[in-house]
């Protein structure tokens, strides 16, 4: 795709560009795959603590849902059915080791600065947030991370979950009392930041898998 074409097919729905896929356009699947790398990235460090471990589950994550996108009922949204496809992808990684993964971050989560005292600033700011939010408890950071920092509803959270929506405010609430209130302003712009160019790399990658040419 074009620059100029790829800032338009960035805008269509979610619901649109599955029609397209479906009849034919592949290449609209990598608007799919750019779309929510950000929150896949989120949700699978929130569970894995891992860098290349959360990579792998959400390009496994893709050709999955790219599989069996014509099974996608509409029951929930896109991104609620596509969330559920990375958790299970997960918590598969998380039994088939047995344990925990340890903490392999590469730098390039970081956002970008433009001078080095800045981004050595934004480095350990981002670590302590990170720190903060991966020492709650595993069900109340998933909740977090979909709630607050993916804006996803309530209702959302619930189905991809698969909790009542009560005991998703009761989680969030309790995610929140654990965290300082100085950190929260911060949250949304640098916790587990998914770098542009590791979205170009997962999106190409997942293309190539798929057998889909001329994506870029």
């Amino acid at each position: 795709m074009t620059i100029q074409k790829e800032a338009i097919a960035a805008q269509v729905p979610d619901q649109e560009a599955i029609e397209r896929i479906l009849a034919g356009e592949k290449k609209m699947f990598s608007v799919i795959i750019n779309r929510y790398n950000q929150r896949l990235y989120r949700i699978g460090m929130s569970i894995l603590e891992n860098d290349s471990a959360t990579e792998d589950a959400m390009q496994n994550t893709y050709l999955n849902a790219y599989c069996h996108l014509s099974q996608f009922q509409h029951r929930a949204s896109f991104g609620t059915w596509l969330t559920r496809i990375m958790l299970n992808q997960c918590y598969e990684l998380k039994r088939k080791n047995n344990l925990p993964f340890s903490s392999q971050l590469s730098s390039d989560k970081f956002i970008d600065m433009k001078t080095p005292a800045r981004d050595l600033a934004n480095k350990e700011l981002n670590q302590i947030l990170e720190d903060a939010i991966t020492r709650l408890p595993e069900k109340y950071r998933l909740v977090f991370m979909l709630r607050e920092i993916e804006e996803m509803s309530v209702r959302e959270t619930s189905e991809t979950l698969a909790i009542e929506e009560n005991n998703v405010k009761v989680r969030l609430n309790r995610a929140k009392a654990m965290l300082r209130k100085d950190l929260t302003a911060y949250m949304k712009d640098h916790v587990y930041h998914f770098h542009l160019t590791r979205c170009d790399r997962i999106t190409r990658n997942v293309l190539q898998k798929l057998g889909i040419e001329g994506e870029r």
